[in-house]
């Protein structure tokens, strides 16, 4: 569920302005081509740094809510508007990710947004949970995924969905205390065998350095827990997923196996690809093919993707066809 608020009033506006010590806000309209463009990172961003009474995110359509927008002044759209304690700090006209993102991310880490690193910091940067710093001269990557278009095949339905495996906040996995005793269940897990397909389309073409995969299975022995992933395959520029035998059959770009070794003590696994293989890349689909051991299901935390971004792609070129496991 979307933590941005779609203001309905003027009165809703500026109590949050009052309530929330940063209030960012998008101004937009349906019409605006360059709006929904951005509009997924805008949903990223706020599902990874929203903070109640401290960092709000909110939507303004300007066609039905002129009074807003003629008060701030908004004459080109997208606009985007920083408040701090109910004053402007910052604005960004037009759809400017870069600086939409550099904006957000300072202003969040002054509020204690930490994890606002895992949204194309700086190299060297990390989110704040994860071990270790990012490979010199890369950032991360993983805001430029079309998460409208992310499609995971074999999934459990009674765990997270699909777009949780990019949430930057820290895994209820690593939780302790309170937090830890109910944890939502902001994973992903497997349903009839240890097997997962995803498809993950992106904003624009990138090069992708390396793969994190953090699995926090909990420790049993019980047959039914879920394990961790043992052997994954990756295949690029795919139009869209594919089916479990055709990933069996097609080739991937790159097939690794993760020991037992590679996982840190946040279970991560930091797998550094075949740069070369990497280069221009608009869509990656991730096959899981099997567990670290005999069980059924196999579990994925979150994911994060180190590399560089290119020139942004046609919006046109993917689509989403439904398979059958």
């Amino acid at each position: 569920m979307s933590k941005t608020v779609k203001v309905t009033s003027q009165a809703e506006f500026a109590n949050l302005l009052k309530t929330s010590r940063i209030v960012v806000t998008d101004f937009h309209a349906d019409w605006c081509g360059p709006c929904r463009n951005i509009a997924p990172l805008y949903e990223q961003l706020s599902a990874g740094l929203s903070k109640k009474n401290e960092i709000t995110f909110t939507k303004v359509n300007t066609d039905e809510q002129q009074e807003i927008s003629a008060q701030y002044d908004v004459t080109s759209l997208p606009t985007f508007i920083i408040f701090k304690q109910g004053k402007i700090v910052e604005k960004v006209i037009g759809a400017d990710q870069k600086k939409l993102q550099d904006v957000v991310k300072k202003l969040a880490a002054e509020a204690g947004g930490s994890s606002a690193d895992g949204f194309g910091g700086p190299s060297g940067g990390s989110s704040s949970w994860r071990n270790g710093d990012l490979p010199r001269g890369y950032s991360d990557v993983s805001d430029q995924v079309d998460v409208k278009g992310l499609e995971l095949l074999n999934a459990d339905s009674e765990f997270g969905g699909v777009r949780v495996l990019f949430d930057t906040s820290k895994p209820s996995g690593l939780q302790t205390g309170k937090v830890a005793e109910k944890p939502e269940k902001d994973w992903v897990e497997s349903d009839t065998d240890d097997q997962l397909l995803l498809f993950m389309p992106f904003q624009s073409s990138l090069k992708v350095h390396t793969l994190q995969i953090t699995s926090l299975p909990p420790a049993s022995d019980d047959d039914e827990a879920p394990l961790r992933p043992k052997t994954i395959n990756l295949y690029t520029n795919r139009p869209h997923n594919l089916g479990f035998d055709e990933a069996e059959d097609i080739p991937p770009t790159q097939s690794i196996t993760i020991s037992e070794k590679d996982w840190d003590s946040t279970g991560t696994a930091t797998l550094p690809l075949r740069f070369v293989k990497f280069q221009n890349v608009t869509s990656l689909v991730l096959f899981v093919v099997d567990g670290d051991g005999d069980g059924e299901r196999v579990r994925l935390d979150r994911l994060r993707l180190i590399g560089e971004t290119g020139e942004k792609r046609d919006q046109g070129k993917l689509e989403k066809i439904e398979h059958d496991h």
